[in-house]
Order: C-alpha cells, then sequence, then structure tokens
C-alpha cells in the first residue's frame, strides 16, 4: 500500500494506492457521508487482493486527512463530487474506464459520475453500496438518531471517539455531512432523472435493516439507469454491507468484474 496526497485545486486529498504496479483495471473506492481512506478498514485490500487488481481510495475534503472544509456544504455537493473532483482525481492518475465501489455517499457519487458517459475517465461499471437517489423519511430518522448519539455522553456517545479514528477533525466531518442532509432544500434532492444517462453496467447492493433508507433506493435505480443493472439485496444487513456481508459483496463485485474482462 502506497500512503500520500494528491492536489486538486486548492484541495489537498489524503490517498491511498494498493498494488498499484499489478496489471488490470482498478478499482476506485468512494467513502460513505462519515467516511474516509481508514474508516474503509480493509475491505478494499482483501477485495484487490482477491481480484489481483490495483486500488485507489482517498478521502474527499473535510474528511479524513485531507484538506479541512472552506464553507459549509450544499446540495449540490454530491454532484461537485462527481462531476468535478472525481474526474480530476482520475485524470490527475490517469485511471482509465475504472471500476467504482461507492458506499453510501460514494455509492450516489459513482451513480452522478457515471451519468457522464461521454468523460475520458468514465468507469466501465459501478458498485453501489446502500446508495441514496432521494431522501426518504427512514433517511432523515436515521440522521436525525446520529445526531443524538453524537451529542449524548457517556457510552451512547461513543460516536463521536468513534470517527476521532478516522479524521483529523470529527466534528466537522460529522457536522458537514448531518448539516446537509438536515437542510430544508436537501428534502428535496433527487437524482432520478439524472441517472437515466448512466449506461455501463450497475451493481447495487443494499441490506434489508438499513437504518438509512428503504429498498425503494434500489428499485429506483433499477428503474432509471439505461444499461444492465443488478439488484442484490441482503437480509441480517445494514447500511455497511461490506462489513455486515462481506463474502456476499466481495463475491458480486468479483463477478462483475470478470464480466467486464
Amino acid at each position: 500500500m502506497t500512503i500520500g496526497f494528491i492536489d486538486i485545486g486548492s484541495e489537498r486529498l489524503e490517498t491511498l494506492r494498493i498494488a498499484p504496479g499489478r496489471p488490470g483495471r482498478t478499482l476506485v473506492f468512494l467513502h460513505e457521508g462519515l467516511g474516509s481512506v481508514a474508516a474503509w478498514r480493509d475491505f478494499p485490500q482483501r477485495l484487490c487482493d482477491r481480484l489481483d487488481a490495483p486500488g485507489l481510495i482517498y478521502s474527499r475534503r473535510g474528511y479524513g486527512q485531507s484538506s479541512p472544509l472552506a464553507q459549509s456544504r450544499g446540495t449540490d455537493y454530491l454532484h461537485r463530487e462527481a462531476q468535478v473532483v472525481l474526474p480530476a482525481v482520475l485524470a490527475a492518475l490517469d485511471l482509465r474506464a475504472p471500476l467504482l465501489v461507492g458506499h453510501s455517499d460514494g455509492g450516489s457519487i459513482a451513480l452522478l459520475h457515471a451519468a457522464q458517459p461521454e468523460s475520458p475517465h468514465a468507469p466501465a461499471a459501478i458498485a453501489v453500496l446502500a446508495p441514496h437517489v432521494l431522501v426518504e423519511e427512514v433517511t432523515l430518522e436515521g440522521i436525525r438518531a446520529a445526531l443524538l448519539a453524537w451529542n449524548i455522553g457517556g457510552p451512547a456517545g461513543k460516536l463521536q471517539s468513534m470517527l476521532a479514528q478516522h479524521h483529523a477533525d470529527a466534528a466537522a466531518a460529522f457536522f458537514g455531512w448531518n448539516d446537509a442532509w438536515l437542510a430544508p432544500d436537501f428534502r428535496h434532492w433527487n437524482i432520478e432523472r439524472e441517472i437515466a444517462a448512466v449506461r455501463c453496467p450497475v451493481l447495487a447492493i443494499q441490506g434489508y435493516q438499513d437504518q438509512y433508507a428503504s429498498m425503494e433506493q434500489l428499485d429506483r435505480i433499477a428503474r432509471s439507469v439505461r444499461g444492465s443493472c443488478q439488484l442484490l439485496k441482503l437480509d441480517a444487513c445494514g447500511h455497511t454491507p461490506q462489513r455486515d456481508q462481506p463474502e456476499a459483496v466481495a463475491a458480486a463485485i468479483e463477478a462483475l468484474y470478470r464480466d467486464l474482462a
């Protein structure tokens, strides 16, 4: 593994390269709304080793060890990551036709990025884990519960100490995400019409016990995208399929990767 940083405009982003010398298609991992390079734990390394593939993980601005946020996130922050930052990262590292693996916010970013098929760094395929294409009431309930967990002291407030392990500024990472999703204007956020332009293969995975979404998210993705779309709905699985059902997730992504070859 090679840990470093990459400068994208005014942003300095933390990166981790997995076996960059390996031949084959690169897997690019896009983290969740409270994630980072470190928060992925060992899943990217194990998946890349399983596929004998190179990998890239990076922390978006305001997360991990990347540059702090310069201002509050707007309702367009996922679009900006998908249409400005991610293309710049792929171009800087000359990663063409990668397989994007996005979790939660990262899944939404992957879908929005794939909706730009004319991009020279358009993905060959995407695997999205617990993605969002619209805001449901269960989504807001989960985010409000996270705010309560942050504010409560004692054992119930372990969210603060947990995030401090992964972020230089845990409070900024948390409220940058929480404030954005709970903003009144974000209630109307919906990308179904935009992802109708997605033509590459899509693998969409979600758990039945996801505390931030219902299966309506996956069903709407399947109805919206133009390319092939495989849905994997998992029991005994919450909002983090790669931790709750790692073998099922890895096997499904492996099948997608092999099909591309």
